[in-house]
C-alpha cells in the first residue's frame, strides 16, 4: 500500500486531487514513495502508468523527461520507425509545450503518435512508453492547456529537478544478478556473440557457469509464458561464452579496467561470490588478493558440481577471465583468525565469501560419523570431483554398493547422479516432500535426467534410524508420511503414517539436507553478528557486516543458495566496497536503489494478457547425451543449441524492456 496524490498504475485510478492529505486514498501497489533513507519520491513513472506523491509535480516536464529517457534508448536501438521516430516526436512535442511554445495541434499530434506507437512498435519499450504520457495528458489536460494558452513554461521547467531512470525487463528483474537478458539474446539473434557475452558480463562474469547450472528463475518471469512457453534463457546464455572459448579469443570484457585507485582488498574464498567480487573490484582499479583453502580455484562449483554438468575446462575459462582483469589468487591457504587480524592492517577492506562446506546431519537415531558408510555430501563430491576434474586423490568406485542420499536440492541431485556414474548397484534419494517440490528446488531437466539414469526417489519419507554392526552401516529405518490438509486453508502438514515404516539395506548414507558455514576464522573479539542460522549477518542490501570494512556475500552470508544468487550478492557487494574504499561511506547507487524498488513493485505480471505476438512457437530443446551413454561417464550431458536452434529460440524473445523513472 502506498499513499499517493494521483496514480494510474496497472489500471488502478487513484485520484486525490483537491482532497486534504489526511483523506487521501492509498494505492494497492508497493510504489516507491520513499526513494531512499534521505529522500522522498515526488513521482514515479513507468511502463504501466504514473504515480504522483505530492501536488507540486510538474507533470508536463515529468512526461518530457520520461520521453527523453526513451529517446536516448531508442536512438541506440533503431529497429523500428515507430519506436525510433515516435520517441523523438514525443520528446520534441512535450519539450515544446513545456517551454511555453506549444499549440493545441501539438496535443493532438502527441495523442496520435502515442496511440500509433502502442500498436506498431516492435518491442515492449516502444509500446509502453506512451502509456503514462497519455495518462498525464488525459488527467492533467488543464495544465497542458494552461501552458499552451498562456504560452508560458511549465512550473518547474527552468529549475533543477532530479530524475533517476532505470531500464529493466521482467526476466532481468527476476534474475538475482540482474543480467541484461534481452541484450544477450539479441546478440545471439544478430550472430554477434561478442555483444551477447559483453551484455552478460556487465553483471555476471561467470558466463559458462550460469549458462549451464543456473536454476533460471528468469524463465519463471518470462512474458512469453503468458503466450506459450518461456524462452530458453539459460541455454542461450552459454552461447557467447562457448563462442569465445571455442575460438580461442581474448576475453570480451564489457568495461575497460580503471586506473589504479591505490586501494587493496582481500577476498576469502574463490567460489562464485569471491570470483565475482574480485572481477568487479579489479575492474574498478582495486588491487585484489583472493585466498582459497582448496588446491584448486572455483569453490563448490569446482569440487561440488560434477563434470557432466559443469566441465572444468569451461569453468576454468570463467576463472581465467577474472584473472585477466588482474586478480591475484593464492591457493592452499586456509585463512585463520590471525590472518584476519593481519588483513585488517594490510588491506583496506575484506570480503568474506567462504561458502558453506559443513554438511548438516539428518538428525536420525544412531547418526554417528564413526559409522563406516556415513559419508557427508561435501566429502563425497570433493573426492569424486577432485579426481575426475583434476586427477587429485583416487577414483571413487561404488560397484555393487547401495547408496541412499537424503535431500531434495541441487547437492543431493549431484550426489545421486555421481553415485550412478561411480557404478553403484542401487541409488535412492529420500525426500520428505513430493516430486513437484523437488523440481521446484532444482529443475525439471535435472530431476528427469536423474530418473532416466536409474535413481529411485522415495517421496514423503524420512530416515528415522541408522542400523550398524560394529560401526559398519547395514540398513536404514525409514518412516512414511502423508500430507494432511489444513482445515483453515494453510500449508498441508506432513503426518507420519503409523505402521508404514520400512527398512532399506544400504552401504552408504549420504546426508545432503543442507550445509553450514565454518566461521572459525573470524576473531572472537570482533564480535561479528551472526544470524540464527549461524551465518554472517548483514542487512542484505550492502553486505557490510557489523564490523566496519568487513563484508560478506554468498552462502556464508545467507546460507546455501544458488550460484546466481551468490553472484548477485557479490556484484552489489563489490559495488558498495568500491565506493566505500574511496569515501569511507556505505551507499547504494541509484541503479541499485531502483533495482530494489522494482523488485518490490514486481515487474512481471503473470495475469497479463499478451497480444500482438505470434503464439504457439515451440521452445527449442538442446540435445542431451543419450542416457545409455552418459550414466557410465562424466561427459557433459547437455550439448547446447546448434546455430539454427539458437536463432530460432532467440527469435521468440519479445524484447520486453521497460523504462522506470523516479523524480526525487
Amino acid at each position: 500500500m502506498s499513499k499517493v496524490y494521483f496514480s494510474t498504475w496497472n489500471g488502478e485510478l487513484v485520484n486525490n486531487v483537491g482532497k486534504p492529505e489526511e483523506e487521501w486514498e492509498e494505492s494497492a501497489y508497493n510504489l516507491p514513495a520513499q526513494y531512499d533513507d534521505h529522500r522522498e519520491s515526488k513521482a514515479f513513472i513507468g511502463w504501466d502508468g504514473v504515480s504522483l506523491f505530492n501536488a507540486d509535480v510538474d507533470v508536463i516536464r515529468l512526461a518530457m523527461e520520461y520521453a527523453a529517457q526513451y529517446q536516448e534508448y531508442s536512438e541506440a536501438c533503431g529497429r523500428c520507425a515507430p519506436g525510433r521516430w515516435g520517441g523523438r516526436i514525443l520528446y520534441d512535442q512535450l519539450d515544446k509545450i513545456a517551454r511555453g511554445e506549444g499549440s493545441i495541434s501539438d496535443l493532438d499530434h502527441l495523442r496520435e503518435i502515442g496511440a500509433s506507437m502502442q500498436v506498431t512498435s516492435k518491442c515492449e519499450i516502444g509500446k509502453t512508453v506512451p502509456n503514462p504520457i497519455l495518462d498525464l495528458m488525459e488527467h492533467f489536460e488543464h495544465e497542458f492547456m494552461a501552458c499552451i494558452n498562456e504560452q508560458k513554461p511549465s512550473k518547474h521547467y527552468n529549475e533543477k529537478v532530479g530524475y533517476i531512470a532505470k531500464i529493466t525487463a521482467p526476466c532481468t528483474d527476476a534474475c538475482p544478478a540482474h543480467v541484461d537478458i534481452p541484450g544477450y539474446i539479441e546478440g545471439v539473434r544478430d550472430l554477434r556473440f561478442d555483444d551477447s557475452l559483453e551484455a552478460t558480463r556487465q553483471t555476471m562474469p561467470l558466463a559458462h557457469v550460469c549458462g549451464r547450472v543456473c536454476p533460471h528463475p528468469c524463465e519463471d518471469a518470462c512474458r512469453r509464458t503468458n503466450l506459450d512457453e518461456p524462452i530458453a534463457i539459460m541455454a542461450l546464455k552459454r552461447l557467447g561464452a562457448d563462442w569465445e572459448t571455442d575460438h580461442g579469443l581474448d576475453f570480451f570484457h564489457p568495461m575497460e579496467k580503471a586506473p589504479s585507485t591505490g586501494k587493496k582488498v582481500a577476498v576469502i574464498g574463490a567460489g562464485p561470490a569471491g570470483l565475482t567480487t574480485a572481477y568487479y573490484l579489479a575492474a574498478d582499479g582495486v588491487e585484489v588478493d583472493v585466498y582459497e583453502e582448496l588446491p584448486v580455484l572455483g569453490g563448490e562449483v569446482a569440487v561440488g558440481v560434477p563434470e557432466y554438468r559443469m566441465p572444468v575446462d569451461k569453468y576454468n575459462q570463467d576463472i581465467e577471465c577474472v584473472r585477466d582483469m588482474g586478480v591475484n589468487f593464492i591457493t592452499n591457504r586456509r585463512v585463520n583468525a590471525d590472518d584476519m587480524r593481519a588483513f585488517e592492517k594490510d588491506y583496506d577492506a575484506t570480503m568474506i565469501s567462504t561458502g558453506t562446506r559443513i554438511s548438516k546431519k539428518v538428525y536420525c537415531e544412531n547418526e554417528r560419523k564413526e559409522i563406516k558408510g556415513y559419508w557427508s555430501a561435501i566429502e563425497m563430491l570433493d573426492e569424486i570431483n577432485l579426481w575426475e576434474k583434476y586427477g587429485i586423490g583416487q577414483p571413487v568406485d561404488l560397484t555393487g554398493k547401495t547408496v541412499v542420499c537424503v535431500g531434495g536440492g541441487f547437492t543431493s541431485m549431484d550426489v545421486v547422479r555421481c553415485a550412478i556414474r561411480a557404478n553403484a548397484k542401487k541409488v535412492y534419494m529420500i525426500y520428505r516432500r513430493d516430486e513437484k517440490t523437488i523440481i521446484r528446488n532444482t529443475t525439471y531437466e535435472e530431476y528427469h535426467e536423474a530418473v532416466e539414469e536409474g535413481v529411485e526417489f522415495l517421496f514423503h519419507s524420512a530416515v528415522s534410524a541408522m542400523v550398524d554392526e560394529e560401526d559398519v552401516l547395514k540398513s536404514l529405518m525409514v518412516d512414511k508420511f502423508e500430507l494432511v490438509p489444513d482445515p483453515n486453508g494453510g500449508r498441508a502438514e506432513l503426518v507420519k503414517i503409523e505402521g508404514a515404516s520400512y527398512s532399506i539395506e544400504t552401504d552408504f548414507l549420504i546426508p545432503a539436507v543442507s550445509q553450514a558455514a565454518d566461521l572459525k576464522h573470524l576473531p572472537e573479539e570482533w564480535e561479528i553478528e551472526k544470524t540464527s542460522w549461524g551465518t554472517i549477518k548483514t542487512n542484505g542490501k550492502d553486505y557490510m557486516t557489523s564490523k566496519k570494512g568487513i563484508f560478506a556475500s554468498g552462502d556464508c552470508e545467507y546460507g546455501p543458495m544458488t550460484i546466481v544468487n551468490a553472484v548477485g550478492q557479490a556484484k552489489r557487494g563489490a559495488s558498495v566496497m568500491s565506493r566505500y574504499l574511496q569515501t569511507g561511506e556505505i551507499t547504494l547507487s541509484d541503479d541499485e536503489i531502483m533495482e530494489d524498488h522494482l523488485r518490490k513493485l514486481k515487474v512481471y505480471d503473470k495475469k497479463e494478457k499478451v497480444t500482438g505476438w505470434l503464439p504457439g512457437l515451440p521452445r527449442q530443446h538442446s540435445e542431451v547425451l543419450d542416457v545409455d551413454i552418459r550414466k557410465f561417464n562424466n561427459k557433459e550431458v547437455n550439448l547446447g543449441f546448434t546455430q539454427e536452434e539458437a536463432l530460432s529460440e532467440a527469435d521468440r524473445c519479445m524484447r520486453c524492456y521497460y523504462i522506470a523513472m523516479v523524480q526525487a
